[in-house]
């Protein structure tokens, strides 16, 4: 029995023998990776020692010196190792290990056997040993930017996306999805790094792609230890001179932020009399069906405007382009905002509405910027800066046709006053909506953009990577959409509806006005030929038309207006004013309950004198009252 017990305490020895031998034969194999290559070479190297006290045994053996008790007590060692061998070749097997998470596991093992100094000893060997390859892709990614990694073992993963498309698509993530963090790929000594080590080599990277030498001039091959601060310190060397070479590119050698400026001095409508200019240029153009618009023609006209005022200056400013779009700013808008939510499949399955625009909805900026500018100026931002654009550009051009109905009223001083009152409602009417489209503007370009645009130019120059770049710049962006009203459909709508009824009210009176002047044309032509009392008494051409105009005057209360013309105004006054009521409202709620405090800027502006304030109030109590109830 007792030599039964000795030989059932020796036998284990073969089944570990056996177990780590189909093990290596086994992840020798190319498709499981450099790191498991690594730790069966390690491993072999272990079972040369193991060959070795074999023959040595066989050597006792064969001279006849050799007992079960012998053979027990100088396998002694060896066991210990097997043991700890073929533990390490299950737990690889069972959990189908390779690259960074068999590291995981031989660090780990390594740190379970503190305590135990030759068991840990003979772990660190193995890590050590598997780390290398693994470390020296490591090493061309935090050094060179460059990954060579031909069985997907290291924890950065490389995605066939092109540079090209960020120009193209608004969802496009290159930035975020061109080199992402696998996880289960990452070794757990390496983990609280994870980030610094993708952002390194994507730094390096995009210097890299533009044909420049990025190598790390502190590069040092890089080893395992138990001690992490080692390794540690290497990755943030390499990780603060790729932030620096990097940052220094976008910012000195392609001048991002001379770049952004030329992007605000049109998008943001930055140079005045350049777009006086091209306003003027373009208004006969843009009134057009958009299919009508002959877009080389618009090209010229811009490129006119652009050496006609200051923005000749601009050195970028050859990047400018027109781009007529498919929809309206309001259309865009409500599409963008559902990008990543329920109602974007339902809006890319509607049915196309068949409503032509005209070139004033249609016109929008485009700019050229080319890599690695775009990584910051990508589409997505670009769409944002042209929906900050195409909303002031539809406020300036409502602007301009008040301004448009001003200049024509200025003819019914030559009438007499009591003719002229007729058109007292209309004129308060133009001056309310004037007044409302200028104080909106005045508030988005003065007490939202600029504050803000302040902000970004302050963060960039504290800015001390890309990463910090981009979160200023999209922060920008974001603020100034918000502030603008511009992510909330709901006060979208009744802007909207406010401008529409702007746009309507002038088309209304413009076509009033034209009929009064003929209409008063043919009183006038009329009255020539009819008898005139002073007729007589004219002297010469400038006498007869003095006396006409005199006459006309006197006799304008004869003529009629139109029956229908008091009813449309007060009908545009209350849609107006019921709109404006509303949006007042809904600001004062959203300032309130969401916190946007900067909303409430344009209720003063547009209430400065308190002439909204007693129905706002009423609103409020009728609202608090349903609530209660």
């Amino acid at each position: 029995m007792s030599i039964k017990e000795l030989v059932s305490r020796i036998l284990p020895v073969a089944s570990s023998y056996s177990t780590i031998t189909r093990f290596t034969e086994e992840k020798s194999s190319f498709e499981y990776g450099q790191v498991n290559h690594a730790l069966t070479a390690a491993m072999r190297t272990l079972m040369k020692e193991y060959f070795i006290l074999i023959t040595q045994l066989e050597h006792l053996h064969r001279q006849g010196s050799l007992s079960l008790q012998k053979l027990w007590f100088y396998i002694q060692p060896t066991m210990r190792t097997m043991e700890i061998l073929t533990s390490i070749a299950t737990s690889v097997d069972k959990g189908e290990c390779m690259g960074g998470s068999t590291l995981s596991l031989l660090h780990d093992r390594t740190f379970n056997y503190t305590g135990d100094s030759q068991a840990q000893e003979l772990c660190l060997y193995l890590t050590k040993a598997a780390s290398v390859p693994y470390f020296e892709i490591l090493e061309k990614w935090i050094y060179r930017g460059i990954i060579k990694d031909p069985y997907s073992e290291f924890m950065v993963e490389e995605h066939e996306l092109q540079k090209e498309k960020i120009q193209e698509d608004y969802n496009d993530k290159y930035w975020d999805q061109r080199y992402t963090i696998v996880q289960h790929r990452i070794p757990s000594f390496l983990q609280k790094m994870a980030d610094k080590i993708l952002n390194t080599g994507k730094y390096l990277n995009v210097v890299r792609e533009c044909g420049r030498d990025v190598t790390c001039p502190d590069a040092k091959e890089v080893l395992y230890t138990l001690k992490e601060r080692a390794y540690v310190e290497q990755i943030e060397k390499s990780y603060y001179y790729a932030s620096k070479v990097l940052l220094d590119f976008l910012m000195e050698e392609k001048e991002l932020v001379s770049r952004l400026r030329s992007i605000k001095h049109y998008f943001l409508m930055d140079k005045g009399d350049f777009f006086v200019h091209f306003m003027d240029l373009t208004e006969e153009e843009l009134k057009k069906p958009v299919d009508d618009i002959i877009p080389p023609r618009l090209e010229a006209l811009l490129e006119l405007a652009l050496r006609m005022s200051t923005a000749n200056t601009d050195p970028f400013k050859d990047d400018l382009k027109i781009d007529l779009m498919p929809h309206d700013v309001i259309t865009q808008l409500l599409r963008v905002l559902a990008i990543d939510t329920k109602q974007e499949k339902a809006l890319i399955n509607a049915e196309p509405t068949e409503v032509s625009l005209s070139g004033l909805e249609a016109f929008s900026f485009d700019y050229i910027v080319k890599w690695p500018l775009s990584l910051i100026i990508n589409r997505k931002a670009l769409t944002r800066y042209q929906m900050l654009f195409r909303h002031m550009f539809y406020c300036k051009h409502v602007e301009r046709l008040l301004c448009n109905v001003w200049i024509r009223n200025k003819e019914t001083k030559q009438y007499s006053l009591l003719s002229a009152k007729w058109f007292a409602n209309a004129f308060a009417l133009r001056q309310r909506m004037l007044n409302f489209v200028q104080n909106i503007q005045y508030y988005m370009m003065f007490e939202v953009m600029e504050p803000t645009w302040h902000v970004m130019e302050n963060n960039l120059k504290s800015a001390s990577n890309i990463d910090d770049v981009l979160c200023h710049h999209t922060s920008f962006l974001d603020n100034c959409l918000k502030d603008c009203m511009l992510t909330n459909p709901e006060l979208l709508r009744i802007f909207s509806k406010l401008m529409s009824v702007c746009v309507m009210f002038t088309n209304c009176m413009q076509r009033f006005t034209q009929n009064m002047r003929i209409d008063v044309e043919m009183k006038r032509l009329a009255l020539e030929k009819s008898p005139c009392p002073a007729r007589s008494q004219w002297k010469d051409e400038a006498e007869r038309k003095r006396v006409t105009s005199k006459f006309v005057s006197e006799h304008m209360d004869a003529l009629q207006l139109d029956s229908g013309f008091e009813g449309t105004i007060s009908k545009f006054d209350s849609n107006f004013s019921t709109l404006l009521l509303d949006l007042l409202d809904k600001l004062s709620i959203y300032s309130t309950n969401d916190c946007e405090h900067s909303m409430i800027n344009i209720i003063y502006r547009l209430d400065f004198n308190g002439f909204y304030t007693e129905r706002l109030e009423r609103m409020a109590v009728e609202r608090s009252q349903r609530t209660a109830a």
